[in-house]
């Protein structure tokens, strides 16, 4: 997890295009050689379009000044270039080209994120904002007033934000946005797989399935059954990301907010109809990791060696150079979205969010509202999308499909969000719901494991609701 933490952070994959930063320190290490000084020469261009285009747009709300241009960012990564070669995200970009604006990076340990902000705000350090996609920080930050509310700072309902309403409003608190959601993305789980694989196996490709709206839980477990032989080294499902991958197809939380109450949908019927299908496909040997002579540790080359169908993780395993990830998935590698709960009434997706919350005691949230702003002007300007799409490809060697196919989740994320809280209520919950969600595919019943976990989050959420 922490992995993917430090990854998403640190590329700022938002959609926006990584243009090279101009520090003379930048420029001295690009003189060393001629690919680099051609990369930095090619972000520049790209740099100087983003910003023509904000300067001519008529429409563009990036508008008005700042009397204090610093803003200071609270996390275990820093949205800033440094001399690892990381480059500025292009909302960084604009943020300091319109309004002279400049982000104060203040390093954290992951562990010690709350409690060291608890002790900036009571010194008065001027925190301002603090990242909450990690799905822990509500209701947490807003019941123990470590954020203030988003809403006097950011309009949700203007032109610029209105596609993020509704991931922003299923995470009000006592009726206050607490948490500023700028982006959703369809990225945190995938399931990889190798069409050689599949044809060999003369399985339809999922790619292809996916397109005929026919890539669903019994598609999956069709494919699974005909390809699954562990005599034979053919095995079905590895990784650690499944379980949480196949239970978010179901469209609901473990923990969500209604009306200004945490609740629990842990006996919700669709909670119990993916976990007891999860269960069937242990016992059908579906199941690779864990199992007799497989072992605990993930194998992602089986991939690549045509002994796995299918490996779920995040998007961010492709966020490298080709010869990175070729070597580990094959030649042959791709991915679709996790499949879709059949009996769901649309098609829901891991998201992961973008959000970010105003920190209580913070010296300039007018300016941590204006550096958002410019995080969702280069989400929705159609002219900006087109320049930092080409990322995936010049970078990471993606194919055109791959980022269709990226865009399609990406699609999906945002058109059916759904945001699990649990790890946000308390340590005690977070530790009880990601131990025992996927006790069935290490053959626990669901109805056992129910039985045991039930009354104890109910209790948690009752703490917090003031119901205790």
């Amino acid at each position: 997890m922490k992995k993917l933490k430090a990854l998403l952070g640190a590329l700022i994959l938002t959609g926006s295009f990584a243009v090279t930063a101009c520090s003379s320190s930048d420029s001295s290490s690009a003189s060393s050689g001629s690919d680099n000084h051609e990369d930095q020469t090619m972000a520049k261009e790209k740099s100087d379009q983003i910003l023509d285009i904000a300067r001519n747009d008529e429409d563009c709300p990036l508008t008005g000044e700042l009397s204090n241009k610093t803003i200071k960012w609270f996390a275990t990564w820093d949205i800033n270039p440094d001399d690892t070669g990381k480059k500025t995200p292009a909302d960084l970009m604009l943020f300091q080209e319109l309004y002279g604006g400049n982000i104060e990076y203040h390093n954290v340990a992951y562990a010690d994120r709350y409690d060291e902000l608890a002790r900036l705000i009571d010194s008065d350090e001027g925190i301002d904002f603090f990242y909450a996609g990690d799905n822990d920080a509500l209701p947490r930050g807003a019941v123990k007033d470590m954020f203030i509310p988003a809403d006097d700072y950011i309009d949700f309902d203007s032109p610029l934000w209105e596609d993020m309403k509704e991931a922003n409003d299923s995470i009000m608190w006592n009726g206050k946005h607490y948490a500023a959601v700028a982006q959703t993305t369809g990225d945190l789980v995938a399931v990889m797989y190798n069409r050689k694989t599949m044809q060999e196996a003369g399985l339809d490709d999922p790619a292809d399935l996916y397109a005929e709206g026919k890539w669903n839980w019994d598609t999956f477990e069709s494919m699974l059954e005909q390809f699954v032989d562990w005599d034979n080294q053919r095995y079905g499902i590895d990784g650690w990301w499944f379980e949480n991958g196949l239970i978010n197809t179901i469209g609901k939380p473990a923990v969500g907010i209604e009306n200004g109450k945490l609740v629990s949908n842990l006996g919700d019927p669709a909670m119990e109809r993916v976990q007891n299908w999860m269960f069937n496909l242990y016992q059908k040997g579906y199941v690779a990791i864990g199992g007799p002579g497989y072992g605990w540790e993930v194998k992602p080359n089986y991939i690549g060696e045509g002994k796995l169908l299918f490996y779920p993780v995040g998007l961010y395993e492709l966020y490298y150079t080709p010869d990175v990830w070729k070597q580990k998935y094959g030649e042959d590698m791709f991915f679709v979205p996790m499949p879709r709960d059949p009996k769901a009434d649309e098609y829901y997706i891991p998201m992961k969010m973008e959000a970010y919350a105003f920190v209580n005691g913070g010296h300039n949230p007018e300016g941590v509202a204006k550096y958002l702003d410019c995080y969702r002007y280069c989400l929705v300007n159609d002219d900006i999308h087109d320049i930092t799409g080409t990322m995936f490809k010049d970078d990471y060697g993606w194919t055109d499909e791959m980022v269709e196919m990226r865009e399609e989740m990406n699609e999906l994320a945002e058109d059916n969000p759904v945001i699990d809280v649990a790890n946000g209520v308390s340590e005690d919950c977070a530790e009880i719901l990601n131990t025992n969600l996927r006790q069935t595919t290490r053959g626990v019943p669901w109805n056992e494991t129910y039985d045991a976990i039930a009354s104890e989050v109910q209790n948690e959420l009752d703490k917090v609701n003031g119901d205790k």
